[in-house]
């Protein structure tokens, strides 16, 4: 039987987490209202992150990997009922972080990115590139740190970015590198085990 690394049902259970949360941006941090967003994202994350180990251990082809992760973008970014507007804009911020982990993930397994320049080189240009209002090009340079990290590089310690669509891509590759240092049990997992869906880490 071929393994789901991720299912339609567990993304549509988090979304009823979220319209349950009732979140308001309003709402001061300690409510920690937000953490339900945090949770998905880490959720989708590992499901990649499973992905690239099962290539890595030739369980599943390079194509098949590339594949399986498609499979799951598409779960990410099919259209949804509103689940009310502030939920609705975070969700929009949750989407351009993954799609850099989902981008991120198939340079990787394809292994096409650049390996020479540095990390900071790569964010600074895509700050760059993002002011002079060409985010394909700060998409392309992000997704390249994705992968250098996927591979086991660390992101260098560059201060808070302002609020931009290449911040909100970062947020996707930092938690590419908190689940990598996290527990790595996605490596060994061999795919029997059924977890739970939309269950909270």
């Amino acid at each position: 039987m071929k393994e789901e690394f991720y299912t339609q049902k567990r993304w549509l259970n988090w979304m009823n987490k979220v319209k349950e949360s009732g979140f308001k941006l309003t709402e001061p941090e300690e409510k920690n209202a937000g953490a339900v967003f945090i949770y998905i994202m880490d959720d989708v994350v590992l499901a990649c992150l499973k992905v690239i180990a099962r290539c890595e251990r030739e369980v599943i082809t390079p194509e098949e990997a590339i594949s399986e992760i498609a499979a799951i973008r598409e779960i990410v970014f099919q259209e949804h009922e509103s689940l009310g507007e502030d939920a609705d804009l975070m969700l929009e911020s949750l989407k351009t972080s993954l799609a850099a982990v989902f981008v991120s993930c198939q340079r990787y397994i394809a292994g096409n990115f650049d390996r020479e320049s540095t990390i900071e080189d790569l964010v600074v240009g895509a700050v760059e590139a993002e002011r002079q209002e060409n985010l394909d090009g700060a998409f392309d340079l992000l997704s390249q740190v994705g992968a250098r990290v996927i591979g086991g590089e660390g992101i260098p310690e560059m201060g808070e970015l302002p609020y931009s669509m290449t911040a909100e891509l970062m947020d996707g590759i930092d938690a590419i590198s908190a689940a990598m240092i996290g527990d790595d049990s996605y490596k060994e997992d061999d795919g029997t085990e059924e977890c739970g869906e939309g269950e909270e880490p």
